[in-house]
């Protein structure tokens, strides 16, 4: 693979990153759920995992990376209506939010890596869809535990 297209993309995956950092970072700020604020910090810590990653393999391309295998996909998030973003969202609202945009985030490295045969670039957007998968799926679970809740 070129070395510029592998840094174009690589770029791109950064950007993501930095912006999905500064989304959990600026809603932990603003929410008062305390199991929002902590997911949500922690989604931030890993969103910067994710760019520190994408920037060793720009630095360094033929350095191996280990990615985790891809979680289960149930699918929530297609059928859950993202609310529009507001500083006294109700906790179940602001993970509908972020599952959303995960969901957005996973789409759109399924898409380009279905854009191009070559395997390298295919393999790299698979991989960033994966730990976007795993955000996802995490969200998911605590959507579920937050918003319904068992009753006994």
């Amino acid at each position: 693979m070129e070395t510029n297209e592998l840094k174009k993309i690589l770029d791109l995956g950064v950007k993501r990153e930095i912006k999905a950092y500064e989304f959990y970072r600026d809603v932990a700020a603003k929410m008062k759920d305390d199991t929002v604020v902590k997911v949500f910090k922690q989604l931030a810590g890993e969103e910067l995992q994710h760019r520190e990653t994408l920037e060793k393999l720009e630095a360094s391309p033929t350095t191996a990376v280990q990615f985790a295998a891809p979680p289960v996909d149930y699918k929530l998030a297609e059928q859950t209506e993202a609310p529009d973003p507001t500083t006294d969202m109700k906790p179940a609202d602001a993970i509908a939010l972020a599952m959303k945009k995960e969901q957005e985030a996973v789409e759109f490295y399924r898409k380009l890596s279905a854009g191009t045969d070559n395997a390298e670039v295919k393999g790299i957007f698979d991989n960033l869809a994966n730990m976007e998968l795993g955000h996802k799926n995490r969200l998911e679970n605590v959507f579920v535990d937050i918003g319904y809740p068992e009753v006994f």
